[in-house]
């Protein structure tokens, strides 16, 4: 019998060292490197014979969604950046000694021809694709609009929105009835930070997107949800995500007082993914240390 444990108390308490990498940075290069569940997820077989594909699944929360999809029965493919290869040949030797098959797709998602290409390979070398994780994202921190460029808005949207139709309008030729679609989503799609104007107008169109895109598929039997996480302590953050002044009290602001770790994102993806969620449709699932979604 597992005994409560206090949410305040669990996992990382202490102030973070501050430090910086260029993005897109290397998970096992971070102090402290994040828990993404290499040690602690316990599958169920709740996802037996599965086939996954995760966006950003090298590092932090994707990392996290697909050791445990692997640790639930799942064949999981992964994509990342090149630059990212490290992080992504680890989640690979996760996967396979759980004895599913691992897939790595590195690519660029701001390009539509390589989103279709990504999808093409992931249904060939799964035999097939029935979830959709989409985890990967672009933020970097602008104090001034005036010093928001052009070149950074763009990026932003093609990564964090535009490659989602890209993403599922190649996916949906192939995917069956039970499948399940998951977006990202962020507390800063509700409350936006002065300093993340680009990437907070990228969470709320996510927010539409999720909600309008499951009322479209529903009559085809494919769900469709998102996660919204609070600070979550991922390379996202030291690498641009946030000023490097405030990462030493990175999620202190939140009710639980700490940062959250990527493997508290785990069962929620596990759950939106699996038959558990069978009258779950259109619903956005924070996890946030008690920052309300409103």
């Amino acid at each position: 019998m597992s005994k409560p444990i206090n949410p305040l108390n669990q996992y990382y308490t202490d102030k973070y060292p501050k430090q910086y990498q260029e993005p897109p940075a290397i998970q096992a290069k971070m102090k402290p490197v994040p828990d993404c569940g290499e040690t602690s997820y316990k599958g169920t077989g709740k996802l037996k014979e599965r086939k996954a594909l995760v966006t950003g699944g090298d590092s932090g929360i994707g990392r996290a969604a697909a050791i445990a999809y692997a640790r639930e029965g799942a064949d999981v493919a992964i994509n990342y950046l090149p630059s990212e290869q490290q992080d992504a040949e680890d989640v690979k030797k996760l996967i396979e000694a759980e004895g599913r098959k691992a897939v790595l797709i590195p690519g660029d998602l701001s390009d539509e021809s390589f989103c279709k290409k990504m999808i093409e390979t992931a249904n060939k070398e799964l035999d097939g694709l029935d979830i959709l994780a989409l985890v990967a994202g672009k933020q970097q921190a602008v104090e001034d609009i005036m010093d928001l460029s052009t070149e950074q808005l763009r990026s932003t949207f093609e990564i964090n929105v535009f490659s989602l139709y890209w993403v599922v309008k190649a996916a949906l030729p192939y995917l069956p009835e039970g499948s399940s679609i998951i977006t990202t989503t962020s507390v800063q799609g509700y409350n936006p930070s002065p300093n993340l104007l680009d990437y907070a107008a990228t969470k709320f169109a996510i927010n539409g997107f999720t909600r309008g895109l499951a009322k479209q598929l529903a009559p085809k039997g494919i769900r469709v949800n998102s996660v919204a996480p609070g600070p979550i302590w991922t390379a996202l953050q030291i690498s641009g995500g946030q000023p490097s002044e405030v990462i030493p009290e990175f999620g202190e602001q939140v009710p639980l007082k700490r940062a959250g770790q990527p493997v508290e994102l785990s069962n929620v993806y596990v759950f939106l993914a699996s038959n558990d969620a069978s009258y779950v449709t259109a619903q956005i699932y924070g996890v946030t240390g008690g920052v309300e979604l409103a």
